[in-house]
């Protein structure tokens, strides 16, 4: 079988710069550029933590979908695992969730792109530009998936330069080798009520708040599929995650809270990288952030349709969806997927406009305690595929580090946030909603299993 003119089959077209470009960058999204204000105003410094604790998470997560994915690459990543490794149910509704997450976050990201760009053009409305966006991005992803990988590589580069530019700068002002900067040293760590002026709690809170802006991390090993070589590809940007969430968050984080006290309300109206800029003395700063940010938010954007209608064509083909999610063009391109999942983010936008606010809330918070759950179902599936592999006596090629212990530590970690999330009066209401949405998501998926087996059977006595 070709793999580019196959009827349900996708073409292997990405190139290693752009599976490269996409692990490195993939994660940066305006929960970095815009999100991080609310995290430090939540933790003062002690954000810090908060960011340490959900990249360590991230990247053991990583590390056990990477097992899983160099042994055998798969679009569906995690969702196909899940069906192998802990039953049709689970990888069912983890995969319908998943592309749930992504199709909440086209219309969110969209209008923050269209927010930006009518302060600029004043005279067409925000929704004008939200739905000229999506539908731009609509066609990039429906022609073929080099459109993808390209446009993904010079957006990440652009996200990469500006944060590296803003490291150094502010290295330079810490130094107090900038000129221009009215701010220096790092005493602001300390200085205002202590490194931790909220105690744990509030660093757990902004815990969660940091685990958000790091969903996506996990897109590399679905694209990888979509490559050629990827277990390689896979191992490479696993390996790679490390350092990457250490500078981006980490180190850019620091700057922030070392050269502006943590408790400035313009960190959380503004945005963290716009006020310190601005302390820097850099001209133009609000206009440097906006440009970076609506390039973040088009990134994200971009992304987001490109994940949601691959794990949409991955259920299709399992049978778990509409059997034309899983038709492609000549190209290769899963074109249905695409629409059909612009479709639905066309419809979360329309039910934003039409539906009580109460409604729109409810969606928007059951996307939160997903990405918790995508880590749980994640390492669980690592956990009993590799003993159904080390059953079987196969090699393994890449391997989650002091195995089982840690998979276990994940495992018990995810609960305990869970657990302490819904013992939040904050945080309820997301994981109520998510587990109502989970509930209703098995039960179709029961459904959809039981008429499987029926239709099954009846060929069998038919034959």
């Amino acid at each position: 079988m070709s793999s580019t003119h196959t009827s349900n089959n996708l073409e292997q077209g990405l190139k290693s710069r752009h599976v490269t470009m996409l692990s490195i960058a993939g994660v940066i999204g305006a929960g970095l550029f815009v999100g991080s204000g609310h995290a430090i105003a939540e933790a003062g410094p002690a954000v810090l933590m908060a960011y340490a604790a959900a990249g360590a998470l991230v990247v053991l997560v990583m590390r056990m979908l990477a097992e899983m994915a160099v042994a055998s690459p798969d679009t569906g990543s995690f969702s196909t695992y899940a069906d192998r490794a802990i039953g049709h149910w689970a990888g069912f509704t983890i995969g319908w969730l998943y592309w749930w997450f992504w199709v909440l976050v086209i219309p969110l990201e969209a209008n923050a792109a269209a927010t930006i760009l009518h302060a600029w053009f004043p005279n067409v409305a925000i929704w004008a530009f939200t739905l000229i966006i999506t539908l731009l991005l609509t066609a990039t992803n429906l022609f073929s998936v080099k459109n993808y990988g390209e446009f993904e590589f010079w957006f990440a580069l652009i996200k990469v330069i500006a944060i590296i530019g803003f490291i150094v700068l502010g290295v330079l002002a810490i130094f107090g080798l900038l000129p221009t900067s009215q701010v220096s040293g790092v005493s602001h760590l300390v200085d205002t009520v202590g490194f931790m002026p909220h105690g744990m709690g509030a660093v757990l809170a902004a815990m969660l708040t940091t685990m958000f802006s790091f969903m996506g991390t996990e897109i590399v090993t679905i694209a990888a599929a979509e490559s050629k070589d990827p277990g390689k590809q896979i191992s490479k940007a696993t390996n790679s995650v490390i350092w990457r969430i250490g500078l981006f968050y980490l180190v850019s984080i620091f700057i922030v809270v070392a050269l502006v006290p943590w408790n400035d309300p313009s960190l959380a109206a503004v945005g963290s990288y716009q006020v310190v800029l601005d302390r820097m003395g850099i001209p133009n700063a609000k206009l440097i952030v906006d440009l970076v940010v609506l390039v973040a938010v088009t990134s994200c954007l971009n992304s987001a349709l490109y994940t949601a209608s691959r794990m949409l064509f991955s259920l299709g083909k399992r049978g778990d969806a509409p059997a034309v999610s899983k038709r492609t063009n000549d190209s290769g391109t899963p074109y249905w997927a695409v629409m059909l999942s612009t479709a639905a983010a066309f419809l979360a936008v329309f039910a934003n406009y039409v539906a009580p606010a109460a409604v729109f809330e409810f969606l928007l918070a059951s996307s939160g305690a997903i990405a918790l759950l995508v880590y749980l179902v994640i390492a669980v599936s690592q956990l009993r595929m590799r003993h159904q592999r080390t059953a079987k006596g196969e090699k393994i090629d890449f391997k989650m580090w002091l195995f089982p212990g840690l998979t276990w530590a994940v495992i018990v970690f995810i609960v305990a946030v869970l657990g302490v999330m819904l013992c939040q009066e904050a945080h309820r209401v997301e994981i109520l909603a998510t587990g109502l949405l989970s509930v209703l998501v098995v039960a179709a998926g029961l459904l959809v299993a039981r008429r499987r087996r029926h239709e099954k059977a009846g060929r069998v006595v038919l034959n």
